[in-house]
């Protein structure tokens, strides 16, 4: 069935999931803010600032505000994690009221250590939250080549009925029932992608960073686990399939800015480069304060903290993981 999508947000990930939702078929209405790319979107059918040369489907219009946004059949909220409760508060709490609201910023906010839902719930507590995450890349999203995500609802079978609006023979969302789960393997996987890309661009070879995948996964188990999320999240898209993408492709932002920090930079001067926002930058603070607050042992996390504070360089971070007791492996 048709139905009637805004997707709030029109930078990569957002122009691609409006392309994703147009291609399965949909009415969709992509919002932004820079009135030369919405023209673009509207006239030439690309976004060349964000995904280059590929073709956007002539039929997805772009916005700049949220006329018509009250007569949706569903909303992405797809910018940054550290903006989604501004923008909320700018749409009101009365447009999203009953609606399907599919959270797809992956990050936890800074100022109130709590996750994007649980902004949705401060902020319009009668709209209904989803959440949308897993292995996926705005380019391949946006060219129509085969990616399967995870949606999380209140329950399996309400995200499944939401999915199906989204699910075309490129993109299959995969429908779970457990929110947190999913929104916590999406937000930290940034943290562990900045660790990983430091340890590529330390040079410390392939097995060093297999090894903190590995010991990633069992980090964020415990993690999920005690904030009431299910572990078996992480065996699937959401989970481990997003993790191995972040922490090995250099087409990950935050892979990209770790690598950067091992070979020695700061944040101040791989920002000043122009190498775009890592979303890992703001996570990684709120995840210790989260793992401190819930007694949760979580060394990777703090590794990741010490390097982008500042207050160590990875050449003294990785002896003292090394030298941590030794354990059983389960």
């Amino acid at each position: 069935m048709s139905a009637r999508i805004f997707v709030i947000g029109a930078g990569a990930w957002g122009t691609a999931l409006a392309q994703a939702a147009r291609l399965a078929g949909n009415d969709v209405v992509l919002v932004g803010r820079n009135s030369v790319a919405i023209d673009e979107v509207n006239t030439a059918h690309t976004l060349r600032a964000y995904l280059g040369d590929i073709a956007l489907d002539p039929s997805l219009v772009a916005q700049s505000g949220w006329s018509g946004l009250e007569d949706a059949d569903a909303v992405l909220m797809v910018v940054p994690a550290q903006a989604t409760r501004g923008t909320l508060a700018a749409i009101g709490s009365g447009t999203l009221a009953g609606k399907p609201v599919i959270l797809c910023a992956k990050g936890l906010e800074m100022a109130s250590n709590v996750r994007q839902s649980q902004i949705l719930l401060d902020c319009a507590p009668d709209a209904e939250p989803l959440v949308l995450s897993g292995p996926s890349f705005a380019h391949d999203v946006a060219a129509g080549k085969p990616t399967a995500v995870t949606l999380a609802g209140p329950d399996a079978d309400r995200a499944e009925a939401i999915g199906a609006l989204l699910a075309s023979d490129s993109f299959r969302p995969y429908a779970s029932g457990d929110i947190v789960g999913v929104e916590m393997c999406g937000a930290l996987k940034n943290v562990y992608a900045l660790g990983a890309g430091a340890i590529e661009g330390a040079g410390l070879g392939l097995s060093a960073r297999s090894a903190f995948l590995a010991r990633a996964y069992a980090e964020l188990s415990r993690l999920i686990g005690a904030m009431g999320g299910s572990e078996a999240t992480l065996a699937g898209l959401a989970g481990i399939g997003d993790l191995a993408l972040s922490c090995t492709s250099s087409q990950s932002r935050n892979y990209r800015f770790g690598m950067a920090l091992g070979q020695g930079g700061s944040v101040a001067e791989i920002e000043a480069s122009g190498m775009g926002l890592a979303e890992g930058l703001f996570t990684t603070p709120v995840a210790k304060a989260v793992a401190d607050r819930e007694g949760i042992d979580a060394p990777l996390i703090d590794a990741v903290d010490l390097l982008i504070s500042g207050r160590a360089r990875i050449e003294a971070i990785v002896p003292m993981l090394m030298r941590r007791p030794l354990k059983r492996e389960v």
